[in-house]
């Protein structure tokens, strides 16, 4: 195989291959086929795979054939220990790739594994980048998705066909730099959803109806992307998920125990953080870690014993 990176990707020349189905995934995948690209896809489950095959993606039996046959290779899995297994491990993308080939990594994960799968790739003469993404079930369903991306510029730019057809992608910066941004968005993120399921508590209790105190803060400094996304399903107990809630634990506690890896002069307190985190967990401990994170909410209730 000649060397990717020096050709401009288009669907009849750049062979893609796509790791993580689930309901973020499946549905960015997607995009990459109605465009009209040649689309390789490896799960675990290959009945969870039917969808996408309805649509023109082939199958491969395991991450290193689908590596060896892909210029550019997504990954959108659940954490960094499967990240780790999928691309570093003997068997895993790295074993059989290509010079000159990419990985994209969507998993929310480690900024010290990103750098680690850069460095790995560039032994090989392959290239990698960090590119977590946000927008939920919905900004990938609509192809809307905010795009964090951490790597060499020149190979993001290169990428930016593809990346268009899922979002709107910024570059971060060196590698790890994406996965940094999308720990500072989960926090942010976080602190939203604290606020409106407070919000919604306390107006819903003080005897506002729901819908007419949404409508009516919208619009002013209370008003955020969190609300446009999560209000109404809050507001309707609509708690299937978009991004679970142990996912969520994840990001927060990646973001509190950056400490063990970094230790330096980067390293912050963050307080709010980690009520965040013992809230979402909290529902974790309860059963609920694979519902939505505007289930939050639940939380607020249980704590004022409804």
């Amino acid at each position: 195989m000649e060397t990717p990176y020096a050709k401009p990707i288009s669907p009849t020349q750049t062979g893609i291959g796509w790791i993580g189905i689930g309901i973020m995934g499946a549905a960015m995948a997607s995009h990459l086929l109605s465009a009209g690209y040649s689309l390789t896809i490896y799960a675990r489950s290959p009945s969870k795979a039917s969808s996408l095959l309805s649509q023109g993606a082939h199958l491969a039996h395991s991450p290193h054939q689908l590596a060896r046959q892909s210029d550019v290779v997504f990954t959108m899995v659940g954490n960094p220990q499967d990240v780790n297994q999928i691309v570093l491990q003997p068997n895993g993308i790295l074993s059989t790739l290509n010079p000159g080939a990419v990985i994209v990594d969507h998993t929310s994960s480690s900024p010290s594994l990103a750098r680690q799968i850069y460095a790995s790739a560039r032994e090989k003469g392959c290239w990698s980048v960090d590119a977590p993404v946000s927008g939920g079930d919905i900004g990938a369903r609509e192809g809307k998705l905010a795009i964090f991306a951490g790597g060499e510029r020149p190979v993001v730019e290169w990428l930016t066909p593809l990346l268009d057809l899922m979002g709107r992608v910024t570059y971060m910066g060196e590698a790890g730099c994406g996965q940094t941004c999308k720990i500072g968005n989960q926090i942010m993120v976080g602190a939203n959803l604290m606020g409106l399921s407070e919000g919604f508590f306390f107006a819903e209790k003080a005897g506002l109806e729901l819908s007419k105190f949404m409508e009516a803060i919208r619009g002013g400094g209370a008003g955020s992307t969190a609300m446009e996304l999560f209000g109404r399903r809050t507001i309707e107990r609509d708690f299937k998920p978009g991004g679970f809630v142990e996912y969520m634990v994840k990001d927060l506690g990646m973001g509190l125990n950056v400490v063990k890896e970094e230790e330096d002069e980067r390293v912050v307190v963050l307080p709010g953080a980690a009520l965040c985190k013992q809230l979402f967990s909290s529902m974790v401990a309860n059963g609920d870690g694979k519902l939505g994170i505007q289930g939050l909410i639940t939380v607020v209730e249980r704590i004022n014993g409804k």
